[in-house]
This record gives structure tokens, C-alpha cells and sequence, in this order.
């Protein structure tokens, strides 16, 4: 089997189960586990927070032994494990814990995974990434699609009803669903192609190398700034669909928009690269991200509302993977893994951390519209000046 195949293969299966489970968990701590705005913020928070000291422990651990694939299926197969602590958890201080532990594994599954893949594909082949990723994208449509039909056929055989609080009663059959298909990566994991370049290991040490280079420094501070906005905003989503009158299955259709042009924009995303160039995509990305934002709290009419969800196409090609792409052209092959997950640890951890915590905050405060207005604000802002603050690559 091609290097190629079994990638797509891992990330088709993974990220259905992340389809199952990220777009709705902020609704879940809302509504079914009963949390306040903040308590909300802050278990989201746990994941970033625990993965600022893990994410580059992983990675550093991956390019000392050389063993990425293996570090990958550990970290999967973990991943899927945690689901039962969440699922039997109840309550803020469980449910904080249990994301927390989760976080242990699955913040820094991404990073290995794409250090992984840039290694098996090489720096000589810019598409290869992008046509592999974009099956990622497949699977959490099949996830974000599924759930709600699942859920309906659940509910009915459980004789489960709706209530004032709580809209979609047995949610919690999502940390099932992604804890199999997590479960069915890991296993897969042990068909991933193991290169030499894989193989490569760095010296203790090493990774202070990083810290001198100019253009690593400066993408880590916009990675950061740019999930400072954007985060957020993504992971309360549900929430401010059903402050408009929405629901589980208005969350799951909007997502299906959201990823509609995701889909050929990740495909095409090594073109984007070769043609525009990685900060250039990364700055259309961001500034998408936040216009999205913007429009969503400015607009009354349903059908923009809709329309501009088309938008998170956009920010996943530019931000998601403009980032990690530009930083695979500066880092040499042995710190690949730590690399990418220092920038995963200030993007998503720092960034997403304080983020959550902030978005939650201001909820609570200031009501749902406020932290949409002031994140796509930033997030246009900080895309205007990566002309100057990025170094071109």
C-alpha cells in the first residue's frame, strides 16, 4: 500500500470520530452536563492548558527515538481510552479532569501526525500532504453528518425525550463513537509506512535550535495571536447557533457547510503553497476566520448565517495548515516533531487556552455576541500585518 493511501486511511477514520465529538461537546457541557458559561470556558481550557506541557514532551520524545509512527499509535490508542472516564463522568470537577486526561493524548495527536506524514512524503512532492489531509476533512463530514441521525435513532429506541434544558438527551453516545474509531486508527496505525526519514533522531538538545531561528520565533507569536481570536469562538459555536434559535441538527447542517469548501481548498492546499506561498495562505486563512466571526454577529438573515459558515474552509487551508506547512520549510527533518508541536502547544494550547477561557468569560458577562465581534476584529487585523511581521519563505 502507497505512503499516500495509508495516511488518508488514518485520517479518514481519526478524524470521523472528531467529527462526532468536537463540534458538539461545548453543547453537551452546556446543556447535558448542566455547566455554567465559564465552567464550560474552563474545561475546554483544560485541553489547551495540559497540552502547553505535553505537546512538546511528545514531540521531543518522537525525534529522540526516531519511533514516530510508534509515539502515534500510542497516543491514539490512549485517546480512545479516555472516552470511557468521560462518558462516566458527571459534574464540573469530573468532567474537567477527564478532559484533562484526554488532553494528554489527544492534544498532541495532530502534531506527531502531520510529522509523521511530511516525512513520509518528503519536501520535494508540495501536493502529496494536502491530497492525503483532505481525507481528514471527509471523515469529520461523515462525523459531523452522522451524529445527529445516530442520536435520533438512540433517542427513540431509549425512549429518550427532549426537555426545556436539555435538547438532545443520550449526547453522550459521542465518547463512544469516537472512542472505537479511535481505537480502529491505533490498530491502523501499524500499516503507516516507515521510512528512513522517519527514522531520523536529533540529539539532546537539539530543539534550542529552534529558538534562534527568526522565522520560527515570529510564526509561534501569530500562531498564537491568530487562535487568540479564533479559537474560541469555534469551540462555543454551538452555543451561539442555539442562541439564534437553533439546534443540534442546525449545528450539524452548518458544519456540513463549513467543510463543503474545506474539502478542495485542503486538497489543493500544496498548490496554494507553491503558487501564493505558506504565508500568504496563512494570512488569507486567518483573515477568513475573521470575517466569519464578524458577519455572524452583524448579520439577521439566516441564510448569510449559513453562508458565510462556508468561510472555515478557507481558515482550515490557510491557518490549520498554512502554519504547519511553512514551519516544515524552516526546521530541519530531525526536529520536525518537536517543531511541530511547539507551534501546536502556543497556537492551540496558549492561544486556544486563553481563548476558551475568555470566550466563556465573556458569555457570561457580556452575552454570546461580544466574543464573536471582538475575535473577528482581531483575527482581520492580525492577517494585515503578516506582510511585515512574517518573514517570506
Amino acid at each position: 500500500m502507497s505512503s499516500r493511501r495509508s495516511i488518508s486511511i488514518y485520517w479518514l477514520i481519526y478524524f470521523t470520530g472528531l467529527g462526532i465529538f468536537f463540534p458538539y461537546y461545548a453543547l453537551y457541557l452546556r446543556e447535558n452536563a448542566g455547566l455554567t458559561g465559564t465552567e464550560v470556558g474552563l474545561v475546554l481550557a483544560s485541553l489547551r492548558s495540559v497540552a502547553l506541557v505535553v505537546q512538546p514532551l511528545w514531540g521531543n520524545l518522537a525525534d529522540r527515538t526516531g519511533a514516530r509512527t510508534a509515539v502515534l499509535a500510542l497516543l491514539t490508542l490512549a485517546t480512545a481510552l479516555s472516552q470511557i472516564g468521560l462518558f462516566a463522568a458527571d459534574g464540573f470537577l469530573p468532567l474537567f479532569l477527564g478532559t484533562a486526561v484526554m488532553a494528554v493524548f489527544a492534544s498532541a495527536v495532530l502534531p506527531i501526525a502531520f510529522s509523521v506524514a511530511f516525512a513520509a512524503f518528503g519536501r520535494d512532492d508540495p501536493h502529496a500532504f494536502g491530497l492525503a489531509r483532505v481525507w481528514g476533512t471527509v471523515g469529520f463530514l461523515i462525523g459531523v453528518a452522522a451524529l445527529p441521525y445516530l442520536l435520533d435513532f438512540y433517542q427513540a429506541r431509549a425512549g429518550l425525550v427532549a426537555t426545556a434544558a436539555v435538547s438532545e438527551p443520550g449526547l453522550e453516545m459521542m465518547f463512544v463513537g469516537f472512542g472505537v474509531l479511535s481505537l480502529v486508527a491505533a490498530a491502523w496505525c501499524y500499516r503507516l509506512p516507515r521510512t528512513e526519514a522517519m527514522e531520523v533522531r536529533s540529539e539532546r538538545g537539539d530543539w534550542r535550535e529552534l529558538l534562534h531561528d527568526k522565522a520560527v520565533r515570529r510564526l509561534m507569536v501569530v500562531s498564537f495571536l491568530a487562535y487568540l481570536f479564533l479559537q474560541g469562538p469555534i469551540e462555543m459555536f454551538p452555543l451561539f447557533v442555539t442562541s439564534r434559535g437553533g439546534n443540534l441538527e442546525t449545528v450539524g447542517h452548518m458544519w456540513i457547510l463549513m467543510l463543503l469548501l474545506e474539502i478542495p481548498l485542503v486538497a489543493l492546499s500544496g498548490a496554494g503553497v507553491e503558487r501564493l506561498g505558506a504565508r500568504a495562505l496563512l494570512g488569507i486563512g486567518t483573515a477568513a476566520g475573521g470575517l466569519r466571526w464578524l458577519v455572524c454577529v452583524l448579520t439577521e438573515s439566516d441564510f448569510v448565517l449559513y453562508a458565510v459558515q462556508l468561510l472555515h474552509g478557507v481558515l482550515v487551508a490557510g491557518l490549520l495548515l498554512g502554519g504547519p506547512l511553512y514551519l516544515e520549510k524552516v526546521v530541519p527533518q530531525r526536529l520536525r516533531s518537536t517543531a511541530q508541536s511547539g507551534l501546536a502547544m502556543l497556537g492551540v494550547g496558549a492561544g486556544g487556552l486563553l481563548s476558551s477561557i475568555v470566550t466563556g468569560w465573556l458569555i457570561d458577562v457580556a452575552g454570546i455576541d461580544l466574543p464573536f465581534l471582538l475575535g473577528g476584529i482581531g483575527g482581520i487585523a492580525l492577517a494585515a500585518s503578516l506582510r511585515w511581521t512574517l518573514p517570506r519563505v
